[in-house]
């Protein structure tokens, strides 16, 4: 450390303590006498021929004395600049040097660098479905989320204020998302040296409880949809026919309007591309009919494009103008996968067997999608009572 690197700790210190920097620290003549003081070592009064009186700080740095003036004994009490002094020596003494610091600032990108380092590097290895949610939290709730502050200065405070403003903004579940995501951006810091280990500052942030939202169409809902699909396949045949399949198959959204052509094998989808990797789903003759309609197209192609453009569709849309015929307002487009769950523990399909159709790797995972109507249950608590009447009565 030299006599420069010193003197910058001493006015970063005097910043600090609120005292404005002298700057000019010629001798003031001919030194008449420097008093140290016996509380702090290294500390010390340095009185002049001229009346003057200034504070010094003195340290050994690298086999060399060092000595800076801390300031006029006029602006300051001798205790404020002790204090001062007392916390130049223990900088000095650990090595701290800002010019490495400024180093190492320049080293750390700031948030928003980093963000953009991070999705170029990671963004190649999703899928596309979480390539088009992700890029949606980043523009709306990550891109200039931390302005100012680099990387790894990002504390848990600054994390916990941005969650509650997503929050605040677009809802729980939102702010969920947008935590995971920067949590595993925390996480790439770390791993590529950007911030110290085991410092994620998303770690400590505690997520909002979920509402889990378990919604399944009765037989009359169901049937009231079918007459509005009905109704629209002549004008709109390629977003009835992916409402229908979607109906039919229980296959998640993405499933349906990314599917292309590659994929349809006889009675069977081979999904490259699902939440839980690569799948098949079977397929009964009512989804095959409903495929049989298109004529069938390049394997890349998308089995249900825009029949102009050839581009994925915007089922959801679609979607929202059926419900409201239908007069399903509340009901979500991912219901129909827990209609196709439901409908198949009526007919005493086992949760193995739902989670084989579902394409699910739990069973807990089937068994909040698999549902009953009041009405099966009663008809099914019937026919065993039924039987034990029997039984008894025999």
């Amino acid at each position: 450390m030299s006599g420069a690197a010193l003197r910058e700790i001493l006015a970063q210190e005097l910043a600090a303590a609120g005292i404005a920097d002298p700057g000019d620290r010629k001798p003031l003549g001919a030194i008449r006498i420097t008093r140290w003081s016996t509380k702090q070592p290294g500390f010390g009064t340095r009185h002049y021929r001229s009346g003057k009186r200034v504070y010094i700080v003195q340290t050994r740095m690298h086999g060399a004395v060092r000595t800076t003036t801390i300031c006029n004994a006029a602006f300051i009490t001798e205790s404020a600049a002790m204090d001062i002094a007392r916390r130049v020596l223990l900088r000095a003494q650990v090595g701290e040097n800002p010019a490495d610091e400024r180093k190492r600032v320049r080293a750390v990108p700031p948030f928003d660098r980093f963000l953009s380092r991070y999705w170029e590097r990671a963004e190649p290895s999703w899928k596309t479905s979480t390539k088009r949610t992700h890029n949606f939290y980043r523009r709306n709730h990550l891109d200039g989320a931390f302005a100012g502050k680099s990387i790894d200065a990002i504390a848990e405070a600054d994390v916990l204020a941005w969650y509650v403003k997503v929050a605040d903004i677009s809802g729980s579940g939102a702010a969920n998302r947008a935590l995971d995501i920067l949590r595993a951006l925390m996480n790439a810091a770390e791993e590529w040296g950007q911030r110290s280990p085991g410092s994620n500052p998303c770690r400590g942030i505690r997520r909002y409880r979920g509402r889990k939202i378990e919604r399944h169409l009765t037989r009359g809902e169901m049937k009231r949809l079918g007459w509005v699909i009905e109704a629209r396949r002549e004008g709109e045949p390629v977003h009835a026919a992916a409402l229908t399949m979607l109906l039919l198959t229980g296959c998640r959204y993405s499933e349906i309007v990314d599917l292309t052509w590659r994929e349809v094998s006889g009675s069977r989808l081979k999904l490259q591309d699902s939440k839980t990797g690569a799948r098949t789903v079977w397929l009964g003759a009512q989804a095959r009919g409903i495929l049989e309609r298109f004529p069938r197209g390049q394997s890349d192609k998308l089995v249900f494009g825009d029949r102009i453009t050839g581009k994925r569709i915007q089922l959801s849309s679609f979607w929202l103008r059926v419900r409201a015929e239908a007069g399903l307002p509340r009901v979500r487009i991912h219901d129909l996968r827990h209609s196709f769950a439901s409908r198949a523990a009526a007919m005493s399909e086992t949760l193995p067997m739902i989670g084989k159709l579902l394409g699910h790797r739990s069973i807990q995972s089937t068994a909040r999608y698999a549902h009953l109507d009041d009405s099966d249950v009663t008809k099914a608590a019937q026919r065993i009572g039924d039987l034990i009447e029997e039984m008894i009565a025999g």
